[in-house]
């Protein structure tokens, strides 16, 4: 993939963080309510977020993936992200300020992402959500991926087993693909 190039939708600008973002990476990521279904524990302080920054953000992703900041074009600060990555799953992943919920942006923003992906020959990707989060997944099924199947899966660095569904979806035409690594891993795996 390239570097990400900056998307903008009706709503929204997407672009990459730059270290002026360290105040809004702090209030997105220290929201408890928005990291309640996330892997990693909210972060307490400034300098957590500068961390976070630079080892998230800095560079370009190691896998060569996509990581965007979500920021809505009246005041481009970040209010959210959508990373996908260029691992073997293709994962889509999504984070919005709880503020920010029931206004659709987290679709907006993952489709102009995944509209990007498909331009630029991405095959797939794929999603999962906590079963405990299922305003996730309608944002997933709005996105026109598909359920796929669930697992348990322990995780990290919350160390909790955590039920997840994944959905997928094709954007080369190849319907019958599916991605199977997770079902694969997990000794607890099913179809709803």
């Amino acid at each position: 993939m390239p570097l990400c190039p900056v998307l903008t939708t009706e709503r929204l600008i997407l672009r990459p963080f730059t270290a002026n973002d360290i105040d809004a990476i702090f209030t997105l990521y220290s929201d408890e309510e928005t990291n309640t279904f996330l892997p990693w524990f909210p972060i307490k302080t400034r300098q957590e977020a500068e961390d976070l920054f630079a080892r998230r953000y800095a560079a370009p992703p190691p896998d060569g993936g996509y990581r965007y900041a979500v920021c809505l074009r009246t005041d481009d600060i970040p209010i959210g992200y959508v990373h996908l990555s260029e691992s073997d799953s293709r994962d889509l992943g999504y984070g919005l300020r709880s503020d920010c919920w029931g206004r659709g942006i987290a679709a907006e923003a993952a489709a102009a992402v995944i509209c990007q992906a498909q331009k630029d020959g991405i095959p797939f990707v794929t999603a999962t959500h906590d079963v405990r989060n299922p305003a996730s997944g309608r944002v997933m099924q709005k996105l026109g991926l598909r359920y796929c199947y669930s697992y348990v899966e322990q995780w990290q660095p919350k160390n909790i087993p955590v039920t997840f569904r994944l959905y997928q979806r094709n954007l080369d035409g190849c319907e019958k693909r599916m991605y199977t690594k997770y079902w694969e891993q997990s000794a607890i795996h099913y179809v709803e």
